[in-house]
């Protein structure tokens, strides 16, 4: 009986050995499926974090030729009644300018030109002086024709430039110096009153003697190219109004300066508040 018992506990003892032999290596085929599919999963989660970065890499590729052909767009160049040209980013500031502007004076402009005029004259006349009624800007397509009354430039019947003009011929050169390719003229006007003295024969002679004033001034003063400046004496003979009055004959006092500008470089310029 005695042997029946022991045979039969030594038989309950392998099996108990055998069942756990079979969960150990069941186990570690488990753990040995376990690493191998978190080696898997961590390989594919580099390729994925490859794909994503290559990816991210495209689109920022992608954003650069965007941003890029974007300003090349603004820079872009189109025609304003076959007489000018301007970019897309100067139309902008041009928009916003004549947003400024008076608007029984914006009602006057009838064309895209007309609108463009407008738009310099603000900018130039704001520029270069706030006595808007001695500083009359115009514009035939794109040549400017800035007339500024003698009494900012001159003491009267003298070619001697005053103190007083410093500002304005400073601000003048600024504008003039932004585009080195362009000519300037300086010209000379007066009223039809008739001099004759010791230093002027007569009006010719003292329109001739304000321009080239001005004209030296601009060069050494205010470093002024002198190869893109002309100097001009007009004497009486083209008035702005009739010379039948002393307010009359003081707007024909004047000096004129001619310059043809680059748009995109006048606006950049003159745009104080950087629009």
């Amino acid at each position: 009986m005695k042997k029946v018992t022991l045979v039969g506990l030594m038989g309950m003892a392998v099996l108990a050995s055998c069942v756990s032999k079979k969960k150990y290596v069941a186990l570690e085929g488990d753990l040995s499926n376990t690493k191998s599919m978190l080696t898997k999963t961590q390989v594919e989660k580099e390729e994925l974090e490859s794909k994503v970065s290559k990816i991210e890499a495209r689109v920022a590729e992608y954003n650069e030729k965007i941003n890029s052909l974007q300003e090349i767009n603004d820079s872009q160049y189109s025609s304003i009644d076959d007489v000018a040209v301007m970019s897309n980013n100067t139309k902008k500031k041009m928009r916003a300018t004549l947003a400024k502007i008076d608007p029984s004076e914006l009602a006057k402009a009838q064309t895209l030109e007309d609108s463009m005029n407008l738009a310099i004259s603000y900018n130039l006349k704001k520029s270069i002086s706030d006595e808007e009624d001695d500083v009359i800007v115009d514009i035939n397509k794109t040549v400017v024709m800035i007339n500024i009354s003698d009494k900012l430039l001159f003491n009267s019947g003298s070619y001697r430039v005053s103190n007083k003009a410093n500002t304005i011929l400073a601000k003048l050169a600024e504008v003039i110096n932004s585009e080195p390719s362009m000519e300037v003229m300086v010209e000379g006007h007066t009223d039809s009153r008739t001099i004759n003295t010791e230093m002027f024969q007569d009006n010719w002679d003292l329109s001739v003697k304000r321009a080239t004033s001005i004209v030296r001034l601009l060069q050494n003063k205010y470093n002024v190219d002198p190869a893109n400046l002309i100097a001009a004496g007009r004497s009486s003979y083209m008035p702005l109004v009739e010379n039948n009055s002393k307010e009359n004959m003081a707007i024909n006092r004047r000096t004129r300066i001619v310059i043809i500008p680059n748009l995109d470089k006048f606006f950049a310029l003159l745009d104080a508040e950087s629009l």
